[in-house]
């Protein structure tokens, strides 16, 4: 079956996360994803565990974001290198990198140097603060843009509550957000150049990314001028919206409005919780949390998880347990969606990986290409986005530039 993006060469210059991830959505949508890595050990998050995937030097962090690609060794620090790479650009119909502000036109291989060779590329860098400002300069990571964007501030326990205090999300939601809008970018830029035949420069950074996603604390104080405190699993506007366990596992219930609260009430067998003044409304509840939630709690601890969400489901109240990855591995509605793809691994053998989240009737994401050998894939790539014969690539290997 065609993909969406059948056609389409990209030459993808990242490591880590963001732009991996950015990257490996372009593959599953079709296209030809060209992975640059060094000679030697490859992309940084290749070493990056444990756990490895058994008999490769590869952790299972790097072959959950590396399908459909085909990865070739190119020192582009080298002017040799750097005019191989300018081979491969000029072939190509998009380019992503995420190395510091600068580093790339050193080279001769930033925007204005590859867009004389190849005016309809779409250049993608994907940098921690972007490509001007003040802090344009620094190198960025997950970690850090969750903090300075103030994700930490409203993630976490409350000050005073065991355990309080600031909390990273427990995945990179940073890059993996500025991954998404580097994808749609580069998706909208290939959409206008399609419609004029003009290539752009795409500036998206984790920093920018990850304050646009800060909708409600950011409106809050603009807006408001409050700072929405953290509130650890429950919501700050909605109660009940949180964990709680029965007598054999924790699970999660979600009420936002006061129709969903009466039906949660009588799954419950206490309708009279809805009638009581104090949690009627949803402000009400909030107000008087702590009387509600405890009673709550008390109740929910006498019955086991399954019962309940059964009830709660039943009820159509907003509910799931509290899942480990082993769990959500085994769940038949993940089996259903064939969520879980299995992948050629060039250790030998295969990995399960999660997949693609996008659902498209005619143009759905394809699996084409599993897991590369770091450079396994030079001479095939060379050929094919560099138009190079074999006797140019056995001397560019001879000379130690791929």
């Amino acid at each position: 079956m065609a993909g969406a993006l059948d056609g389409v060469r990209v030459v993808d210059l990242t490591r880590v996360v963001a732009g991996p991830l950015c990257a490996q959505m372009l593959g599953d949508l079709g296209a030809e994803v060209a992975k640059v890595e060094r000679r030697g050990d490859g992309d940084d998050l290749r070493a990056l565990g444990p756990p490895f995937v058994p008999g490769s030097e590869d952790s299972t962090y790097f072959v959950s974001l590396n399908r459909n690609k085909r990865s070739v060794s190119v020192d582009f620090a080298k002017p040799e290198g750097a005019a191989i790479l300018k081979r491969m650009v000029a072939r190509a119909d998009v380019l992503i990198e995420n190395f510091r502000t600068g580093t790339l036109a050193r080279y001769g291989l930033g925007w204005d140097d590859l867009k004389a060779i190849n005016p309809r590329l779409i250049y993608c860098s994907v940098t921690g603060f972007g490509q001007d400002g003040p802090y344009a300069g620094r190198s960025g990571y997950d970690f850090v843009a969750q903090a300075m964007a103030g994700l930490m501030e409203v993630t976490g326990e409350a000050d005073g509550a065991p355990g309080g205090g600031p909390q990273r999300v427990g995945v990179p939601v940073a890059d993996m957000f500025t991954g998404f809008a580097a994808c749609v970018s580069i998706l909208a830029a290939l959409r206008h150049r399609d419609a004029t035949g003009e290539g752009q420069c795409i500036d998206v950074n984790l920093f920018e990314t990850m304050t646009s996603l800060m909708q409600a604390p950011m409106s809050a104080w603009l807006n408001a001028g409050r700072l929405v405190p953290r509130s650890g699993n429950d919501s700050p506007v909605a109660v009940p919206y949180g964990v709680f366990e029965g007598s054999d596992g924790r699970f999660v219930i979600g009420v936002l409005n006061d129709r969903e609260f009466v039906r949660l009430a009588e799954a419950l067998g206490h309708p009279e919780w809805a009638e009581d003044p104090r949690f009627r409304r949803a402000r009400d509840r909030v107000e008087h949390r702590a009387a509600l939630l405890d009673r709550m709690r008390t109740l929910l601890r006498t019955r086991p998880r399954a019962e309940w969400l059964a009830r709660l489901e039943a009820a159509k109240i907003t509910s799931g347990p509290m899942n480990t990855a082993a769990d959500v591995a085994a769940d038949p509605h993940i089996a259903a969606r064939g969520m879980i793809v299995e992948l050629p691994h060039h250790a030998g053998g295969t990995v399960r990986v999660a997949a693609s989240p996008l659902h498209l009737s005619a143009t759905p994401p394809t699996y084409r290409h599993g897991i590369p050998a770091p450079g396994g894939d030079t001479d095939a790539v060379l050929a094919e986005f560099a138009g190079m014969d074999a006797a140019e690539i056995a001397a560019a290997r001879a000379a130690g530039i791929v």
